[in-house]
């Protein structure tokens, strides 16, 4: 009977640690997914930040709600194809601008704060720069996410053609808007915004400062009412 013969015990050794190896890449690229997970988007429910309030100075490329000389300022990070900025839309911006834009109490601010693994949100953010050349931006923004609650919850896929049928549909069409919408015209204005949110402890979205006092995620209508009222007095 012919023996096999031992293998040196380097060899031995190859497929356990190869194993090894494996199992920890593994790990490792669990807990990066759920940290991106943890600073994807801030959590529905949950107390308002009690932390002191921080100081946000506008800018002329900001993008304004309501009366500029209101006493409230109301300053949004959000990221287009997040969920919960889209439940925020849905659920509770109707009724602030209802209740205390449109009654000119407050004004309302948007700022671009897309996480890397949207891939929609900076060509998102970028055809809603494009909009407000032509004075669309609200009604693109709006639109977004108004398409994406049509398919229902979660984290809606969708792609830049998609983008383009949307303001289509609101009468951003041509040439030039595909155009814009295709370059990096308006690539450092959003990481602008980016920058301020960091600057600001911004870890999530929606998060949302009241005259400077942050509130976590898309929280119900009762808690902004109370942020807000409490900023009137």
């Amino acid at each position: 009977m012919e023996e096999l013969t031992p293998k040196p015990v380097f060899l031995q050794l190859v497929l356990p640690l190869s194993i090894i190896v494996a199992a920890l890449l593994i790990a490792g690229a669990l807990f990066y997914n759920r940290a991106d997970v943890r600073k994807s988007t801030a959590n529905i429910g949950g107390q308002p930040d009690q932390s002191a309030a921080v100081k946000i100075s506008l800018n002329d490329s900001d993008h304004v709600l309501g009366d500029p000389g209101a006493k409230v300022t109301v300053v949004e990070y959000s990221d287009f194809q997040c969920p919960f900025c889209r439940s925020f839309w849905q659920d509770t911006f109707g009724q602030i601008k209802k209740d205390y834009i449109d009654a000119g109490k407050a004004k309302f601010v948007y700022r671009h704060f897309p996480l890397g693994f949207h891939p929609m949100a900076i060509p998102s953010a970028k055809a809603v720069e494009c909009a407000a050349e032509r004075g669309k931006f609200w009604e693109l923004h709006d639109q977004i996410f108004e398409e994406q609650a049509k398919q229902g919850g979660g984290t809606i896929q969708y792609t830049e053609a998609d983008i383009k049928n949307w303001a289509g549909q609101i009468g951003l069409s041509g040439d030039d808007f595909n155009q814009c919408l295709s370059s990096d015209k308006y690539g450092a204005r959003i990481q602008r915004d980016l920058q301020s949110g960091n600057q600001f402890g911004v870890d999530g979205t929606p998060t949302i400062f009241v005259n400077g006092q942050r509130v976590i995620g898309a929280q119900s209508y009762a808690v902004f009412k109370a942020a807000i009222d409490a900023a009137l007095k």
